[in-house]
C-alpha cells in the first residue's frame, strides 16, 4: 500500500468544476485536474484492502460491487504514490482499453464500493485513473502495440462504440486483420454520438482511434450493415455478405431503441428522443453535417426532460449552453434519500439522492411524476398535463399540474438493440428483453461464427460493461478462430 496512515492524515479532495457561470458558454470540457502532489496524496489514502471490493467481481457475477473490468485499483493508486506513474499506466491499460473515457464518464461504481466510502470519504479513483491516462498520452507512453505475427484470420465488427473498439483492439494485437463497420462519419458510437462534449472532447476518442489504425484495424464509416434507415441514407451492406467475407462478425451495435411515451399529444411537434437531440449538438460543435434532419434547438424555450439518468442529464446540460429559457426535469421515480444506509447498501451501488454538474447549472427537478397528456396549439406542444403518484404509480387525487414546454425531451432509457435491418436480416436469436442472446462464457449467438458483446447484448448499461464485454468477446473469437488464446479475461 502506499502510506500506511493516509486515509487517517488525508482528507478526500476531489476535481472542482469551473463555475456555472462560465461553463455554460462552451461545449468544452470544464472539470479541473488535480495538482500531480494532490493526485499523489489521494492516491496515498488508499488502504490496499484485505477484500478490495473496488476491484470488482463483475466477470464473475454480474451486479456485484466495484469495478466491471477489475482495475487493480490498489495497485496502481500506491504506483502513483510512489510517483512510478508510467508503470501505473501500463497497469491501468492491462484490464482498461480506453481509462481515459471510463475516467470521465463512469459512475464510479469502485468509489462506492471503497471501504473508505463506509464514512463518505472513498479515494478518489476514478478521478486518479483519468490523472494516470492523461499523463501517459502527454509523455507518449501509449504507442501502437503492433503484433509481431499476423493470423491471416479476417474479424469484422459492426458497430464502433466502446464495446466495439475494445474487441477490435483486443483482436488486433491478437494479429488478427480486424475491420469495423460504423454506420457514421467517425468511431465512438454514443461515446461520440450522444455524450456532450462538455463531458468529454472528442479529440479523446480520436487519438485512440489513431492509435488502433496504426495497430492494424480498419475503420469503414458511413456503411451501415443491414439497413440504411439509421445511416445518413448511405447504402447498406448486406450482412450475408460479410459473413461470407469474413471468419467471424461481432454484433457491437449498442441499444438503440428507446423508450417511447405513448400518451395523447405524444404526436405534436416539439417531442423529441433524447438521442435525436444529443446527436445534433456533437455533429455542430465538430462542424459535421446534420444530414438533412430538421434542427432541434432549445434556445428560448421552457424545455421539459423526462427521464431522471444520465441521458435526462445531458440534455439538459446541452440545453443550457443552446440559451434555454428554462429546464425542468421530471422522473416518475419518488425522491431517493439523501444518503443511502451504509449497513444496508456498502459496498454496492447505493440508492441515493445525486446532482449531476448539468443539473447544477439551474434545472429545476421534481419526482413521482406522472405525464398524462401532451397539448399545444398550431400542432406544436405548449404544455404538459401531470400528476403526482404514489409508491405504486397511482395517480394522488388533487396533486395534478401543468408544465409549460415548447421542446420535451424523451430521456427514459432504451428498451433493446433495433430490430429492424441487422437483426433481421441475420435472423440472430433474442432473448426475452429482445436483446441478442448470446451467453457469458463464449459471446456467441444463435449464429455459427457470430458474436455479440456490449448493450447489443446486455441491454442499456455502462461504458465501463461495454469495454469489459468487449475484452471478453475479443477472448472468445480468438479462441474460437485459434483454438487457444493469450488474450486476458
Amino acid at each position: 500500500m502506499g502510506k500506511i496512515t493516509g486515509f487517517l492524515e488525508i482528507d478526500r479532495h476531489d476535481r472542482k468544476y469551473t463555475p456555472v457561470a462560465e461553463r455554460v458558454k462552451h461545449y468544452h470540457e470544464f472539470v479541473i485536474p488535480l495538482s500531480e502532489k494532490e493526485t499523489r496524496d489521494q492516491a496515498a489514502r488508499c488502504m490496499n484492502c484485505g477484500i478490495p471490493y473496488c476491484h470488482g467481481t463483475g466477470s464473475v457475477a454480474p451486479g456485484t460491487p466495484g469495478c466491471p473490468v477489475n482495475n487493480q485499483i490498489p495497485d496502481f493508486n500506491d504506483l502513483v504514490y510512489q510517483g512510478n506513474w508510467e508503470e501505473a499506466s501500463r497497469n491501468l491499460h492491462s484490464t482498461n482499453n480506453f481509462p481515459e473515457f471510463t475516467g470521465r464518464i463512469c459512475p464510479a461504481p469502485c468509489e462506492a464500493s471503497c471501504t473508505l466510502n463506509i464514512d463518505d470519504n472513498p479515494v478518489t479513483i476514478k478521478t486518479i485513473e483519468c490523472a494516470i491516462v492523461d499523463r501517459a498520452w502527454d509523455n507518449g507512453w501509449l504507442p501502437p502495440e503492433i503484433a509481431a505475427n499476423k493470423t491471416g484470420k479476417k474479424i469484422a465488427i459492426i458497430g464502433s462504440g466502446p464495446a466495439g473498439l475494445a474487441c477490435a483492439q483486443q483482436l488486433a494485437r491478437a494479429g488478427h486483420d480486424v475491420h469495423v463497420y460504423e454506420k457514421f462519419a467517425k468511431a465512438g458510437g454514443l461515446l461520440r454520438y450522444g455524450i456532450p462534449d462538455f463531458k468529454m472532447e472528442k479529440h479523446v476518442i480520436d487519438r485512440r482511434v489513431a492509435q488502433m489504425e496504426a495497430e492494424g484495424v480498419t475503420f469503414h464509416y458511413n456503411s451501415p450493415v443491414g439497413s440504411s434507415a439509421q445511416g445518413n441514407g448511405n447504402v447498406a451492406i448486406d450482412p450475408q455478405e460479410l459473413l461470407a467475407q469474413y471468419d467471424a462478425m461481432a454484433l457491437t451495435g449498442g441499444a438503440e431503441a428507446a423508450r417511447d411515451l405513448p400518451i395523447p399529444g405524444r404526436d405534436l411537434a416539439g417531442i423529441h428522443f433524447a438521442m435525436d437531440f444529443l446527436p445534433q449538438q456533437n455533429r455542430r460543435v465538430s462542424s459535421e453535417p446534420l444530414g438533412g434532419v430538421a434542427e432541434i434547438l432549445a434556445g428560448g424555450k421552457n424545455v421539459v426532460v423526462i427521464g431522471g439518468g444520465d441521458t435526462g442529464s445531458d440534455c439538459i446540460g446541452t440545453s443550457f449552453r443552446q440559451g434555454a429559457k428554462s429546464v425542468t426535469q421530471i422522473e416518475i421515480m419518488p425522491a431517493p434519500p439523501e444518503h443511502e444506509n451504509k449497513g444496508l447498501t456498502w459496498p454496492n451501488w447505493p440508492m441515493k439522492m445525486r446532482t449531476s454538474s448539468s443539473q447544477a447549472e439551474g434545472a429545476k427537478r421534481d419526482f413521482a411524476v406522472l405525464t398524462q397528456k401532451f397539448s399545444g396549439e398550431n400542432g406544436k406542444v405548449a404544455k404538459l398535463h401531470c400528476v403526482h403518484v404514489d409508491d405504486k404509480f397511482k395517480p394522488i387525487a388533487g396533486s395534478e399540474f401543468e408544465l409549460d414546454a415548447q421542446l420535451v425531451l424523451l430521456a427514459m432509457g432504451f428498451v433493446h438493440p433495433v430490430h429492424e435491418g441487422l437483426l433481421k436480416t441475420l435472423a440472430v436469436d433474442l432473448d426475452p428483453r429482445g436483446n441478442v442472446r448470446a451467453n457469458t462464457a463464449d459471446y456467441q449467438t444463435s449464429l455459427p461464427k457470430v458474436f455479440s458483446a456490449g448493450d447489443m447484448r446486455r441491454g442499456q448499461s455502462l461504458v465501463v460493461w461495454a469495454i469489459r464485454e468487449g475484452r471478453l468477446c475479443a477472448r472468445a473469437i480468438d479462441q474460437f478462430l485459434m483454438g487457444t488464446t493469450n488474450l486476458p479475461r
